[in-house]
This record gives structure tokens, sequence and C-alpha cells, in this order.
């Protein structure tokens, strides 16, 4: 085969760093959320972040203002001070409790993530459920404006995605 063109797909299809879409939502008022598994990544401050080492996935939301959301909202803009928990949970019945915090990194650039240990081996099914919260009552400050034209930053949501497979994420690497 000809080493170019073996360079040229190792260039265009580089697949160290993939990222698996769990599922895609949209929460009023205008949110556009994304679940991703990601593969493990040093998280500073190390000392407060599971350690890559010991870490199978970075679990990730992305929560964005989409182009239905309230007058004002930047287009694309994270949406902040969510509060974000998910449940896995292995084939074998085993589960683990995770609160995502905001992240930030280069290609997403502010997200809610946590590096997590699966509850199960890397040959089992899972599942996650994922819970988004609305911002603590003094967290966040909602104008009169707000209120009266939108009424609630958000609104609790629950998703549950099924039969989901890890082990190629979990396997990859970012570096």
């Amino acid at each position: 085969m000809n080493p170019y063109l073996i360079i040229l797909f190792l260039i265009f299809f580089d697949l160290s760093f993939a990222e698996m879409i769990i599922g895609r939502e949209t929460i009023s008022p205008g949110v556009n959320i994304v679940f991703e598994g990601a593969p493990k990544d040093i998280v500073h401050p190390e000392n407060y972040f599971l350690n890559e080492t010991d870490t199978d996935i970075h679990i990730e939301m992305l929560a964005n203002w989409s182009d239905e959301a309230p007058e004002g909202s930047p287009l694309g803009g994270f949406v902040a001070y969510l509060g974000v928990s998910a449940v896995i949970e292995s084939a074998n019945g085993k589960i683990n409790h995770v609160q995502l915090t905001p992240h930030l990194n280069m290609s997403d650039n502010l997200h809610y993530a946590q590096n997590i240990k699966l509850p199960g081996t890397l040959d089992e099914l899972y599942s996650i459920t994922f819970t988004i919260y609305p911002a603590l009552e003094n967290k966040i400050g909602i104008h009169y404006d707000w209120d009266k034209m939108v009424g609630k930053y958000v609104q609790q949501s629950t998703f549950t995605y099924e039969n989901l497979d890890f082990k190629d994420i979990a396997l990859s690497t970012r570096r």
C-alpha cells in the first residue's frame, strides 16, 4: 500500500481521541444538552479530581444556549450554575453516583464533567441517568424582566440512556 495514503489516513482519521455521544436533548428555556463519554484525562487541580490512572472514562455534559433561547442569550454560550448528577449502573447491578462539575478544555471550552471509574468491567453494558438541577436560589440572581418573560432559569430534567458500551472509549487515549 502507498505509504503516503497511510500517513494521510492517520492524519485525517486519528482515532486516539474520539468522544462517544450518549445523547442529545433540549430543555427549556432553549438549552441544548449533549451527553458524552470521553477518554480519561488529567484534570487540575489533580488532588481534587480522580487521577487519570484510576479513571475509566471522562463523562461530560455540554449545556449551551440554542437559537430558541430567550433574547439576550449568547448563541452557543455556556449555561452556568447548573447542578448535574449521573448514576451509572452496570449490567450486574453495581452503581456509581457522580456529581459533574464545571470543567474547561480546548475542545469543548466550559462544560460539566468528571473522571469516573465504571462500577463494573469494560465488557459490560451500562445505563446512565443524568439529572440536571436548576441553580440554587442563592447562587444566581434572576432579574425582574427574566422572571416575568421566562420564569425559572431551568426546570429539573432527567434523562436515561441504556445499553451503553464504553469499552472503546475506556481503552482510547487523549495523548
